[in-house]
């Protein structure tokens, strides 16, 4: 299982003291903690996007690409790209500069998003929500195959055998789909057999397990092998010394967040009870310590059948740089060694049980 991060660049003030970050200094923040994922031993780092105040990543490949030249071995991905919003050919130009600059470390991760700001910015229609997705993905996939692009559709303008430079290192450019609890964009990746990428932010996990065993059975109708139909997982969560401090350290921004957020969306504020229930051993919170964090995500991944992939939001709270730079190191150190060898460990034990009964 990869194991990694994944940030929005929140520029957020603190809760309680109502200080904000000048943006040049949570950017450098940001660098600094991709650059520690790297040298802890994490595999991935994802940069989301979003056209808001609060955040600051309306770039991430722009972000990325720092980050790759202070990086060496961790993998660099969107978290996710809103491909609704963009022109397929700039998005696979920019990740394919990326995979160049990085050596071959790039990857997309392909979503419609979960705000809608980038609709009216970029002068589209939000009743054009799904069809916008699936006329780019079509054609992001179909510029991924081939240099010399033959295409058309209703939302881009045609493209008659242009070629697209330039080309990435990786034969073939990671893309993932991003998806939340909509049961058609899981059989669209399965469709695909592209890897899937579900965002987990609350509720239970096991809820999710109807759905992504529709993502594999529509991809095993369609032809795809097992190895090709990947789950990750994009959850929130924080890591501390003890349990109760990263609980302690984490909600109130946790709250501000949500509660914030809420208002837009018509959900109720967030409490303190509904954060602890999200955090108990049930819930879609990964927020303790290492033994406790290592524990819920090997059973998260009993309950789903088998994930590939576990990114961690911690971004969605405001958070001092150096408590961050913490949970980053307790993450890549102490949960990531430990999850990787109990997984090993029944991988072993399920091979030799297969062997016996065979």
């Amino acid at each position: 299982m990869q194991i990694g991060v994944d940030s929005f660049a929140a520029s957020i003030a603190d809760p309680t003291s109502g200080i904000r970050l000048e943006p040049v200094e949570r950017m450098q923040n940001l660098l600094e903690e991709i650059e520690l994922a790297d040298l802890a031993g994490l595999d991935v780092f994802g940069i989301g996007e979003h056209h808001r105040q609060e955040f600051l990543d309306s770039a991430p490949a722009v972000i990325l690409a720092a980050a790759a030249a202070r990086t060496k071995r961790i993998r660099l991905t969107s978290a996710v790209t809103v491909l609704s919003a963009a022109d397929p050919v700039r998005v696979f130009q920019e990740f394919a500069t990326l995979d160049l600059i990085s050596e071959g470390r790039a990857e997309i991760v392909a979503g419609r998003g979960s705000f809608v700001e980038s609709y009216p910015l970029f002068g589209l229609r939000l009743e054009d929500y799904d069809a916008l997705f699936a006329e780019k993905l079509e054609l992001l996939l179909k510029i991924r195959g081939s240099r010399k692009v033959h295409w058309s559709g209703k939302h881009r303008a045609a493209l008659t055998g242009q070629a697209i430079y330039p080309r990435p290192l990786q034969d073939e450019l990671p893309i993932w789909i991003g998806v939340g609890g909509t049961p058609a964009s899981f059989v669209r990746a399965g469709i695909l057999g592209l890897p899937l990428m579900v965002a987990i932010i609350g509720g239970e996990p096991e809820r999710f397990r109807p759905l992504i065993d529709l993502y594999r059975e529509a991809g095993r109708r369609t032809g795809h092998s097992p190895e090709q139909l990947t789950v990750g997982l994009h959850m929130i969560g924080f890591l501390a010394d003890t349990t109760e401090q990263a609980a302690e350290e984490f909600f109130p921004g946790y709250a501000h967040t949500f509660t914030e957020i809420g208002k837009e969306r018509g959900w109720p504020p967030a409490t303190r009870s509904q954060f602890d229930r999200l955090r108990g051993p049930t819930g879609a919170l990964l927020i303790g310590d290492a033994e406790t964090v290592s524990e819920k995500i090997l059973h998260v991944n009993e309950q789903l059948g088998g994930i590939s992939r576990i990114t961690f939001q911690m971004g969605v709270a405001t958070l001092p740089h150096q408590k961050m730079l913490r949970a980053i190191e307790i993450l890549g150190t102490r949960v990531a060694p430990v999850v990787r060898k109990e997984l090993a460990a029944m991988s072993v034990h399920r091979e030799a049980g297969s062997n016996a009964a065979g």
